[in-house]
């Protein structure tokens, strides 16, 4: 049975209205209401660890790991509704991170990591036609502005002379360090004026706080690289990516080795 996180508490605007905000996940609770301090539990474990998994009788196995029993299972648009089901489950978690609408359409391949029947990870990749090559050290400091409450950024990305501006969510109830650490390689991302072929575009990925540093990341991006193109194992330089994340940014320049790997404009493609 899907659960469903619900306020059980009417905000007519009053500063705090009693709430405590969960530092970890974000959630907004009332101490010291049953309630409440349960769906904070449960909402805190499924984020902090991720949301969990009953094996499926059907699965596509990508990669298995025996040493941690976890494994990398593939899941397409046309799968069984409750395999389609839980890919959106969690991408409405993953969506508190990268932002609302955009992680997701129906051209994309899954790749969901399971560890101890939750899934600790996910990426999503897409079929495209053309990439940008980043130029290296291209991402400048500079002040970026949030919004008043803290959750969007803006980041500008420049193909030749054509530029487009993504907002990313962020967490408003970060540290003040951790937000002005990522602040600072936010800004300006330029690439090489001409395009060229690519045909995996890396739409998001993202990990589990408790999962992290645990090269799950790079594992999903094994799968992906090993199983996207049916017959054909692509190059690590050969992936393209949609993050201007900082941490995305490192991710990719540590997978690809160069800091100059391929991006994409993924609304383009819609």
């Amino acid at each position: 049975m899907k659960r469903k996180y619900a306020q059980l508490h009417l905000n007519f605007g009053q500063s705090d209205f009693m709430f405590s905000n969960c530092k970890t996940c974000g959630f907004k609770f009332v101490p010291g209401d049953e309630e409440d301090a349960k769906l904070h539990k449960e909402f805190h474990k499924n984020y902090t660890h991720g949301i969990g998994f009953k094996s499926w009788r059907n699965e596509r196995v990508i990669e298995t790991h025996s040493l941690e029993n976890s494994r990398v299972i593939l899941v397409l648009n046309d799968d069984p509704p409750a395999h389609v089901r839980k890919v959106e489950e969690v991408i409405k978690m993953m969506e508190m991170d990268l932002g609302d609408g955009w992680i997701f359409h129906k051209h994309c391949k899954v790749y969901l990591f399971i560890s101890s029947h939750r899934v600790a990870g996910c990426l999503v990749a897409e079929p495209i036609k053309k990439a940008y090559r980043l130029i290296s050290n291209s991402v400048e400091k500079s002040a970026v502005t949030t919004t008043k409450d803290g959750k969007l950024t803006p980041t500008i990305f420049q193909f030749g002379n054509i530029s487009f501006q993504r907002e990313l969510r962020r967490k408003n109830w970060l540290p003040k360090n951790e937000r002005k650490s990522e602040d600072a390689l936010l800004g300006a991302i330029v690439c090489e004026n001409d395009a060229v072929t690519a045909v995996c575009g890396i739409r998001a990925i993202w990990v589990t706080p408790s999962n992290r540093r645990k090269h799950v990341a790079t594992r999903l991006l094994e799968a992906a690289r090993k199983s996207f193109c049916s017959g054909l194992i692509l190059e690590h330089s050969q992936l393209a990516f949609s993050q201007a994340t900082n941490a995305g940014k490192l991710l990719a320049t540590s997978y690809t080795n160069t800091r100059s790997f391929l991006v994409y404009y993924t609304t383009s493609l819609l």
